[in-house]
């Protein structure tokens, strides 16, 4: 699949809040490099360079004092900035010791940080999550690891053809959503960029968790319409209505929005963090656990077929694919990837 570039400028999910409590840390590897990432006593978050400067020992296998992270090798200290503020036999800490920081936020749930120039790193370029966090909104956060690379997975979401095969008994139920030709749309605005994807059909039968939300008929109107924005980012309104009602009258309509995002961890594996939300006056833990649980169901299939597909790949990887009308939105969004790796790596 060849050499691996990653878009540095950028934010990647690293973490859920509630993953980094307070007084622990979290280590997790992002683009192939080993992070650490952690709460002040204030609250704040830091991602630190898992990686000790003295002899390159991963700092997670140390130990946290106040805010200060102490190497578990030779006992070298280092302060929520990254510096070296105790040698265990000197003094003095010389000043060149130091580990990389990180920028890092947090925004509506998820922890995001910034690969590239320290500099450039821009709160205006984080993705509309809402859902995640939004009283209207209810859901379940969810993570998945996948032993793949994070390609094959953008490629599974852009081409929403699959559910009608791959979730046959889950998520999709029809041959119509795969027979249905999406609306492809570039977005090229300030601060994001990728595709908006739209499908719209009708007269499916609806997904067995719909009925968890509200009463349907057996047959219904379906959409999906999501933005794929770099680095590898889904925010979809989803749901579905009666027949007999209008566009826009959602009066009867199961509303959803699903907020997705894939972080690479090496070359071949993955960091998935996704929630799918429904939209209603008051929280109903029964549906939450329903949506979830279907979610979840149709995500390892998803993860089983894109392992088995990537067996397949690693054993003739110079074997060409054949390509179809349904890879459109996959080959858009790898060229415009491509175009802005290249662009940031002839910048500098």
């Amino acid at each position: 699949m060849g050499a691996v570039m990653w878009l540095k400028n950028c934010w990647y999910v690293i973490a859920w809040e509630h993953e980094i409590s307070s007084g622990e840390f979290l280590a997790r590897t992002v683009i192939g490099e080993p992070l650490l990432v952690y709460r002040t006593s204030t609250g704040e978050f830091v991602a630190l360079e898992d990686r000790c400067c003295h002899r390159h020992a991963p700092l997670s296998l140390g130990r946290r004092e106040g805010d200060c992270i102490r190497c578990g090798y030779h006992g070298l200290m280092f302060n929520a900035k990254g510096a070296c503020v105790e040698v265990p036999g000197l003094d003095r800490a010389p000043p060149s010791l130091n580990v990389r920081t990180y920028p890092v936020v947090a925004h509506n749930k998820w922890v995001f940080v910034w690969m590239g120039d320290p500099a450039r790193a821009d709160r205006n370029l984080l993705p509309d999550n809402f859902s995640n966090d939004h009283p209207d909104w209810h859901t379940r956060p969810g993570y998945i690891h996948y032993e793949t690379p994070w390609l094959l997975i953008c490629d599974n979401l852009l081409d929403f053809s699959h559910l009608s095969f791959v979730h046959e008994k889950t998520l999709g139920g029809s041959v119509l959503i795969a027979q249905t030709r999406p609306d492809i749309e570039r977005i090229d605005g300030p601060g994001q960029r990728g595709l908006r994807i739209s499908r719209r059909m009708s007269g499916l039968p609806a997904p067995s968790y719909y009925h968890r939300i509200r009463p349907l008929p057996e047959t219904i109107n379906r959409w999906f319409i999501y933005d794929f924005l770099f680095p590898a980012t889904l925010l979809m309104n989803s749901g579905g209505r009666p027949v007999t009602d209008a566009e826009g009258d959602n009066r009867n309509a199961v509303l959803l929005h699903s907020c997705q995002t894939l972080t690479p961890e090496t070359e071949t594996s993955t960091h998935y963090f996704f929630q799918q939300s429904y939209r209603g006056e008051a929280r109903d833990e029964a549906i939450v656990d329903g949506i979830h649980k279907s979610v979840i169901l149709a995500f390892n299939e998803d993860r089983d077929m894109i392992t088995a597909q990537y067996r397949n790949i690693r054993r003739d990887p110079q074997k060409p694919m054949a390509p179809l009308y349904m890879d459109a939105a996959l080959m858009q969004f790898r060229r415009l990837l491509d175009e802005a790796v290249a662009a940031e790596n002839a910048t500098g």
